[in-house]
């Protein structure tokens, strides 16, 4: 059954008709735009929200406490934070075992500097060489129980300190004024290398790492330790360190 509007053609239709076409009319461009860009930004916003509901992971996942000598929760193939923990406690314990190191019969302490700017990192992955040399000393300077001194590479500061004591700008404090400040029996030096190898089959990487130390005798030269941490990895998933 067909439905029609019997008020169709009539004087009061017309009269609506022009009604609702003059206020069309009298929106501004301006209005209307702005109108428009609300209706598209609220449904960009509920599509938005709905996405963010649906993904697999919205919550997020919350921070944890990790022990730093073990892998954490997010691994590659590269050098990671257990390995640096490791590859310390191993050279610690291996210098300590050295009698070179091992104080005199007249009490002299052997004395050794480790300064960061003598490690050089060659390898693919950026690495905070510090870490490495912080990590060593503070492991040495605790386990050593003053058997050996260590010389500080903060040569600045401690120049600035002598030459404030002896202008009189501070006192010479409660050890008493140095003839001069410490020299070192060694100085370590270390390399950071490595090898990669990817196949492009089934996307697989694989990195063989090696860490190599050296205690060289600073008079002459001789070189009177070293050691080497290395190890290989293979992951399809790598990280990205930075």
């Amino acid at each position: 059954m067909t439905v029609t509007d019997k008020t169709a053609g009539t004087p009061a239709a017309r009269e609506i008709g022009e009604a609702e076409g003059e206020a069309a009319r009298a929106i501004p461009p301006t209005a209307a735009l702005r109108l428009a860009g609300g209706m598209v930004a609220g449904a960009l916003a509920g599509l938005l929200a709905g996405c963010l509901a649906s993904a697999p992971n919205a919550a997020g996942v919350s921070a944890m406490e990790l022990d730093t000598g073990r892998k954490g929760a997010v691994t590659g193939v590269g050098l990671e934070g257990h390995d640096i923990v490791a590859m310390a406690d191993q050279m610690m314990r291996d210098i300590l075992a050295q009698p070179r190191f091992a104080p005199g019969r007249d009490g002299k302490r052997p004395r050794i500097a480790l300064d960061g700017a003598n490690f050089i990192n060659d390898s693919a992955q950026p690495l905070d060489r510090q870490l490495i040399v912080d990590r060593l000393r503070v492991s040495l300077n605790r386990a050593a129980q003053s058997r050996i001194q260590f010389v500080s590479s903060q040569t600045a500061l401690v120049e600035r300190e002598r030459q404030a004591k002896r202008s009189g700008a501070t006192d010479a404090g409660t050890l008493g004024l140095a003839r001069a400040r410490l020299g070192a029996d060694y100085s370590l030096s270390g390399r950071i290398g490595s090898l990669d190898s990817r196949s492009a089959a089934t996307g697989m990487v694989q990195r063989y790492m090696q860490i190599s130390f050296e205690l060289v005798e600073v008079e002459t030269g001789e070189l009177v330790w070293s050691n080497i941490y290395a190890f290989q990895r293979a992951a399809a998933d790598d990280v990205v360190y930075r």
